[in-house]
């Protein structure tokens, strides 16, 4: 079914992070009337991490960079090089995103980290809404279990908790940090809110944890769609199946209506409570989600509603 056959037009919402979260928003651009994304700001490695070393109280801004640049003008300049990464030689820069360097400047002259996404957004003509999980500085904490009652291990930083194995209890440092306005209406006024692919620990739950935010999915109406990863992440999710993924969203209490995954996948899947669509949402190798396929499968599933069991395996 192609895009265009379908006569909706929703609100969607799109919560998580990573590259994961931009191929959701390239997706949604295609069927939603719509956009708003949930970004995580957890990410302590990489361009993010060094930035919150030397300012503090500056949320991760890798992640909403990416998604900016996911939903922006694709014919400006200034939004094809917010993804400019500064090459080895160039100093202090080096390895530097320019748009995680621009919102960090925005931040700092407007003082607020929310007014430098949405200014960003204006300059770069971007189609929706981009919003951070917090616009406080959080860290992530996860509690590996050698087994169901047993603590092996307590790991902090989203790269720890990336690096470790095995299943986990993901919680956030400080634990009652609140969601910008603007993030629960958008959530709790949606036709659909869509969770993943990313990684499961440090991108989709370290956004649907954040209190209001997992709060608003719990209480919206909307359809909530988890859409499955097309493999593990190595190592967070090495060994995984996609009951495990399900798994790790129930014990922390996020709910999910609809499951979509690619075809080979749903034998994995033994849940009760949820349904289970099968599409072929991947490119030609099959290693990432496209955008055309992905947005007519997530336009087709509209058609379901929200009721656990509609759905096809």
């Amino acid at each position: 079914m192609s895009v265009e056959a379908v006569a909706v037009h929703p609100a969607v919402v799109a919560v998580g992070g990573g590259h994961g979260l931009a191929a959701t928003l390239r997706a949604m651009r295609k069927y939603a009337a719509t956009i708003t994304a949930v970004v995580s700001v957890a990410d302590d490695g990489g361009s993010s991490g060094r930035l919150r070393a030397e300012m503090p109280d500056l949320p991760a801004p890798g992640d909403v960079r990416r998604c900016l640049s996911a939903l922006a003008d694709p014919s400006l300049a200034l939004s094809d090089v917010l993804e400019y990464r500064f090459d080895a030689d160039a100093g202090d820069l080096a390895d530097h995103a320019f748009g995680n360097l621009l919102l960090a400047a925005l931040t700092r002259t407007l003082g607020s980290f929310t007014d430098a996404v949405d200014e960003v957004a204006r300059l770069c003509r971007v189609e929706g809404r981009v919003m951070p999980a917090t616009v406080e500085p959080v860290h992530l904490e996860a509690m590996l279990r050698a087994s169901a009652d047993t603590i092996a291990a307590r790991v902090v930083g989203q790269v720890a908790v990336a690096n470790a194995r095995g299943p986990r209890h993901l919680g956030l440092r400080p634990a009652d940090v609140a969601s910008p306005p603007g993030v629960v209406d958008a959530i709790l006024d949606a036709d659909q809110v869509v969770v993943g692919p990313g990684s499961l620990f440090t991108s989709v739950l370290a956004a649907a944890t954040v209190p209001d935010v997992h709060d608003a999915l719990r209480r919206t109406k909307a359809q909530r769609v988890y859409v499955a990863n097309l493999g593990p992440e190595i190592p967070e999710t090495e060994g995984f199946t996609l009951d495990d993924h399900l798994r790790a969203l129930r014990d922390h209490d996020v709910p999910v209506d609809v499951v979509l995954c690619p075809p080979g996948m749903d034998h994995e899947v033994t849940a009760e409570g949820v349904a289970v669509v099968v599409r072929p949402v991947a490119d030609a190798r099959g290693l990432v989600h496209a955008p055309e396929p992905l947005a007519a499968a997530l336009a087709g599933l509209l058609d379901l509603g929200g009721a656990p069991g509609s759905g096809t395996r």
